[in-house]
C-alpha cells in the first residue's frame, strides 16, 4: 500500500504593487500628522526652555533645560513656590518686546509681601525658603545677601502674582518691576531634563 504526499501549496500574491507616488503620498501624510501633533504638543502641552542667566541659582543654572507644563494652570490655580515661565512685556513707546523669564511664585492674589533684613514675609509670616543659595545666605553684608534687604509691604491685587528669583542678589524680579498678571504665565516648570546628571523635579 503506497501513500502519496500532496505537494506543498504555493500562493502567488496577485495584488498589484503600490505605485511609488501613492507610497510617497502616504508617507507625506504620516509625516505631516506627526509634525502637526508635535507642534500642538509644543503649543498647548509641553515646551522645553533653556536657562539663560544666574537668577535662579542654585536651583537652575545657565544652559540647564527644563520642561514647562502649559496645561497645569488650566487644571489648578497657581501655587506658592511654583517655578513658572512667564512673558514679560516691555515697551519703549515705539516697539513692544517680549522676554520669557523664569521665577518662583512668592505672593498670590490677596497676599501682602514684605522684606525685612533679607527675610521675605508673606501675610506677616516669615517665608521658609530651603531653595535659597547657602553661599548667599552666609554673606554678612545684607546687600550682598539679597540685593534689596528691605521692601515695604506690597499688596498683590486680584489677578496678579509676585515673583522672585532664587538667586536674590542677581535676580531681576517683582522687587524691581512689580507684580505680573496671571494671564502672562506660560506654564509651570516641573523638571530639569538637561544635563542628564542634573535631572530633578522642581
Amino acid at each position: 500500500m503506497s501513500s502519496s504526499v500532496e505537494p506543498d501549496e504555493t500562493h502567488q500574491d496577485d495584488a498589484p504593487h503600490q505605485p511609488i507616488g501613492k507610497l510617497l503620498r502616504d508617507w507625506l501624510v504620516v509625516i505631516f500628522i506627526a509634525l502637526s501633533a508635535a507642534l500642538l504638543v509644543r503649543m498647548y502641552v509641553l515646551q522645553q526652555y533653556y536657562i539663560s542667566g544666574p537668577s535662579m541659582e542654585s536651583t537652575l543654572f545657565e544652559n540647564d533645560r527644563v520642561l514647562v507644563n502649559k496645561l497645569s494652570y488650566r487644571l489648578h490655580d497657581i501655587r506658592h513656590g511654583d517655578v513658572i515661565v512667564f512673558d514679560r512685556v516691555t515697551s519703549n513707546g515705539a516697539s513692544v518686546a517680549h522676554d520669557d523669564l523664569i521665577k518662583r511664585v512668592i505672593g498670590l492674589s490677596g497676599d501682602k509681601v514684605e522684606i525685612k533684613s533679607c527675610v521675605v514675609y508673606v501675610n506677616g509670616a516669615a517665608l521658609k525658603e530651603p531653595y535659597l543659595d547657602k553661599g548667599n545666605l552666609s554673606q554678612v553684608i545684607l546687600e550682598d545677601r539679597c540685593r534689596q534687604p528691605n521692601m515695604a509691604s506690597v499688596a498683590v491685587t486680584a489677578g496678579q502674582i509676585f515673583v522672585m528669583g532664587d538667586n536674590r542678589p542677581e535676580s531681576f524680579d517683582s522687587r524691581s518691576f512689580g507684580t505680573i498678571s496671571e494671564s502672562l504665565v506660560v506654564g509651570r516648570a516641573f523638571i530639569v531634563v538637561w544635563p542628564f546628571d542634573s535631572w530633578k523635579l522642581l
